[in-house]
């Protein structure tokens, strides 16, 4: 067994919560098959070190026993699969029950983010925000009122924070029936409201920013989903968008909201910055 060096490396306490969340391999399964050559703990380990850190998948360290091909193949696989929106419910639902609260929210906050992406980045799959003078790829994020993700949306980045979020929002009310209320800024105002009102019985407030307000401010509801934004920028490889596939960054993205989810559910305070808060609100 590797000895545990890094500070993305899963303590045992995380380690006992995601692994019963992890697909059943598929030699225990009646398809049957060969045993799977490394521990699923390994894989993750190698995954989230990739996720924190930045680094090349060729660049993996030699210390992982899994080669790197191994490991992307897992990580591809499970961004494929479903397997990790599975595991985001699963673990928001343990927090939230924590609290005392309902495992399911009923009112979200969305946002979106525009990063710059690497020379990896097809074109077709990126594309220039004129608001944020930059050419990259765009997120759209919807989490509760304690900021943890219920789901997101990688776009290029021309497309307007209108239009992703009536993707995300369809999407949602799909997967999610029971949410009624979403708060936004002013880019969301418009058309979206009437839409989201009358399409899927979501009541989507707009937050404004005070009238002759100068700097930053903190605005009700809207700081949730920033905060949430800065936690993922921890992890380097979401400070860019390095991805072929909108899906691979989307599962970068989702990984990080997986660790931080660990580390509240066991107490273990983020490698960097303050700890994550606690889910206050309703």
């Amino acid at each position: 067994m590797r000895e545990r060096r890094y500070p993305s490396d899963t303590t045992d306490a995380e380690w006992s919560l995601l692994e019963p969340l992890l697909p059943v391999p598929a030699w225990r399964t009646a398809r049957g098959g060969r045993p799977e050559a490394h521990p699923r703990r390994e894989i993750v380990d190698a995954i989230l070190y990739i996720v924190d850190n930045g680094a090349k998948w060729r660049s993996l360290p030699a210390d992982f026993p899994p080669p790197w091909r191994t490991v992307f193949g897992f990580f591809a696989r499970w961004a494929k699969d479903g397997t990790l929106p599975r595991i985001v419910d699963l673990l928001r639902r343990r927090i939230r029950l924590g609290t005392g609260r309902s495992p399911w929210p009923v009112a979200l906050v969305v946002d979106s983010q525009s990063v710059k992406a690497a020379n990896t980045v097809p074109r077709g799959t990126s594309g220039y925000d004129p608001a944020k003078k930059l050419t990259g790829r765009k997120r759209h994020l919807a989490v509760d009122l304690g900021g943890l993700l219920v789901d997101l949306l990688v776009t290029p980045a021309d497309v307007p924070d209108r239009d992703g979020a009536r993707r995300l929002l369809a999407r949602l009310h799909a997967l999610h029936p029971e949410i009624t209320l979403v708060w936004a800024d002013s880019a969301y105002a418009g058309d979206l409201v009437a839409w989201a009102e009358h399409e899927l019985r979501i009541t989507l407030k707009i937050v404004k920013r005070p009238s002759g307000a100068e700097g930053f401010v903190v605005l009700p509801r809207r700081w949730v989903v920033e905060r949430s934004l800065a936690w993922f920028m921890r992890a380097r490889r979401n400070c860019r968008d390095y991805e072929r596939l909108p899906a691979h960054a989307e599962a970068h993205l989702t990984w990080s909201a997986i660790t931080l989810m660990l580390r509240r559910l066991t107490r273990r305070p983020p490698a960097a910055g303050p700890a994550v808060p606690g889910d206050q609100a309703a």
